[in-house]
């Protein structure tokens, strides 16, 4: 058994509380490697903003749960070194789907576990909650679960439809499952085509997709049911254009990609949603820092040669994020 706080970690329970009051969001960045990781605690230190680590069932395969620990273990001394002496880093499996997932990672020193039952009937979803809670506040661990289903791809989540979480039932789902806090579906999806042509509308000059807002009415149901309590949005990327065109420039083939639009997202940010999900804007970031640099140097063949340039896009973008979208710059309980 592993106790997160022996690496330096922290759970979400006070950054969430903080966060909600301050009208800010707490970024969730999902990573998969070294560089991932370099950008996202570069960006955050330099900021002084807590940030949640996030690590999908396939990521955690990919990167190998023993290396994860150290990994995150690392990023909390990488961030000391950077300035940030008393920093607010969260390790969190996003998207769990069984009791022994949960399980396995509280005992591997995350810090803060999401165990996914949408796709479930409402009875087992509020059962598996509940047991998943059970075990992690034992060890102080804090359990985000999820109501409503988004649609979009990410990992081995997926969906052709979403559904909106009924806002009627967020109390009963809340009190009985003893969650920390409640993922939820307004509109926001999976992946970097998180809407089809047919749902946008297509801007006359630019011939580019504007996506539909995002349901802030049912938002605002559930957040007059469930005052103060945390409110998460998955899906959140909001596929930033410059990346888009960077890939299909050098190759690549990413016609009406399109994302949530930042404005958007910065209105959640103020209201009761205080952790925001963001992962295929990274790897936009990532593939298009590699896809341009080998296309200008096909004599190179280091991988730190287009890692690096991969690696300056991402925190390039993980700061835009929390500057301009969440609102998480200098929110660190001890800011020095």
């Amino acid at each position: 058994m592993v106790n997160y706080k022996d690496l330096g970690l922290v759970n979400t329970r006070e950054m969430f509380k903080r966060a909600v009051s301050g009208g800010y969001a707490i970024p969730a960045f999902n990573f998969n490697n070294l560089e991932q990781l370099q950008a996202i605690i570069t960006a955050s230190s330099t900021l002084k903003s807590p940030v949640i680590l996030q690590v999908s069932k396939g990521a955690r395969a990919y990167a190998n749960p023993i290396l994860l620990r150290y990994m995150a273990q690392g990023a909390v001394e990488f961030a000391k070194s950077l300035g940030c002496h008393h920093p607010e880093i969260a390790l969190h499996l996003d998207h769990g789907d069984t009791f022994e997932l949960v399980k396995d990672c509280v005992d591997l020193g995350f810090s803060s576990v999401m165990i996914d039952g949408s796709s479930k009937p409402y009875e087992e979803n509020i059962e598996l909650t509940r047991k998943c809670v059970e075990y992690a506040h034992k060890y102080d661990v804090t359990v985000e679960a999820e109501l409503g289903v988004l649609a979009g791809v990410e990992d081995e989540v997926a969906s052709e439809e979403s559904h909106y979480t009924k806002p009627e039932e967020v109390i009963d789902f809340s009190k009985r499952s003893g969650c920390d806090s409640l993922a939820i579906s307004i509109g926001t999806s999976h992946g970097a085509y998180k809407f089809k042509p047919e749902q946008c509308t297509r801007d006359p000059k630019t011939g580019r997709l504007i996506p539909p807002p995002l349901a802030f009415n049912v938002l605002h149901e559930i957040e007059k049911k469930l005052p103060g309590f945390p409110i998460v949005l998955h899906g959140s990327s909001s596929v930033p254009q410059k990346y888009v065109d960077i890939i299909n420039k050098y190759g690549g083939k990413l016609p009406d990609a399109v994302g949530i639009p930042e404005d958007q997202l910065r209105k959640a940010s103020k209201s009761a949603v205080c952790k925001i999900n963001i992962d295929s804007d990274s790897r936009l970031a990532y593939t298009a820092g590699v896809r341009e640099t080998l296309a200008n140097h096909p004599e190179y063949f280091d991988p730190r040669q287009y890692g690096k340039v991969a690696r300056n896009y991402m925190i390039e973008m993980y700061e835009e994020k929390i500057k301009d979208v969440l609102g998480s710059e200098n929110k660190l309980a001890n800011c020095d």
